[in-house]
């Protein structure tokens, strides 16, 4: 089997050879691929597990920069697997982010992956693109890290935020995040004095 590749257009910036990845799947051939994927991005340090038990057990030894779950594993639900994470003992790796892949990006199912403290929801099947930009954004947005009573994962409260620059959006109105030039001419003082100043009803 090939290794998946970006078209030149997409040719990542980010650096993938150091970071450690952890890949949970249960499909042999769809965890081949995501692998693949990550391996042709320069990735030297990728897990393997097919089961959530498989990959608590990496999590409790190893350290890891980001993890990608499938949402349908055999022992325990992805969104589960990733709400342990955001409890378990180790100190990073609870804070690690994390993507799932599903059959399915339902407004539901993507609150649902909010709600367990995932980063992002990826619709099946995978493709290399948006493995890549999904990564890419992780690694460029700004979001703290929550962790109260009934939640812990990344800060829930960005839908205004837009992408980080460089990025494009998920929905067709999303606003770049640069300022562009002025395509008006620019009002002068007077003008600007008259928005503030009060008026008499």
């Amino acid at each position: 089997m090939a290794t998946p590749t970006l078209p030149p257009s997409t040719a990542p910036k980010l650096n993938f050879w150091g970071a450690s990845i952890l890949i949970v799947v249960s499909n042999r051939a769809e965890l081949d691929i995501i692998v693949q994927i990550f391996a042709g991005l320069g990735s030297k340090r990728l897990h393997r597990a097919e089961t959530a038990e498989e990959a608590v057990k990496i999590l409790e030894t190893d350290e890891v920069d980001l993890i990608v779950v499938d949402s349908a594993l055999p022992d325990m639900d992805g969104f589960e697997l990733v709400r342990w994470i955001r409890r378990c003992p180790h100190p990073t790796n609870r804070i690690t982010p994390a993507i799932l892949i599903n059959s399915r990006t339902s407004a539901e199912h993507v609150q649902k992956a909010r709600d367990c403290g995932a980063n992002f929801l990826v619709a099946k099947p995978v493709s290399p693109n948006v493995l890549f930009e999904r990564a890419a954004w992780i690694s460029r947005e700004n979001r703290k890290f929550v962790e109260a009573e009934g939640y812990i994962g990344p800060d829930r409260r960005f839908s205004s935020m837009g992408p980080p620059v460089g990025t494009n959006g998920r929905r067709a109105d999303d606003l770049p995040a640069e300022v562009g030039l002025a395509t008006t001419p620019n009002l002068d003082q007077s003008d600007i004095d008259a928005l503030f100043k009060p008026k008499r009803a």
